[in-house]
């Protein structure tokens, strides 16, 4: 599986950067994951790349703020919110990773 690093990276960076910030993950998180994938060859570019297809994601979670001005400055509840659009946003976030290891921005073993 170390090949496939960038591609872990990215599948994982989706539901861990929700739930945690995004200096934790890219400060913390990624650059362990970076150098286990340097050992089988993986430019931290590439890791960084794969990580950013996240952010749609990212976007929709209570830790930022953003979020939490919109929902109240529209009178809906963050659980509502999150049913309608965080499907939507996973869905975006798959897509760019796909398009990343399609282009050969992320590489795919």
């Amino acid at each position: 599986m170390g090949p496939m690093m960038a591609v872990i990276t990215g599948l994982l960076s989706i539901p861990m950067t929700f739930f945690m910030s995004n200096d934790a993950f890219n400060f913390g998180v990624l650059p362990v994951l970076s150098e286990t994938a340097a050992h089988f060859g993986i430019d931290p570019a590439a890791m960084a790349r794969a990580s950013i297809a996240s952010q749609p994601v990212h976007m929709q979670s209570p830790l930022v703020p953003a979020i939490l001005l919109l929902v109240s400055l529209s009178r809906v509840e963050l659980g509502d919110h999150h049913k309608k659009t965080l499907w939507r946003a996973l869905v975006v976030a798959l897509v760019m990773l796909g398009v990343g290891i399609g282009v050969g921005a992320i590489p795919w073993g």
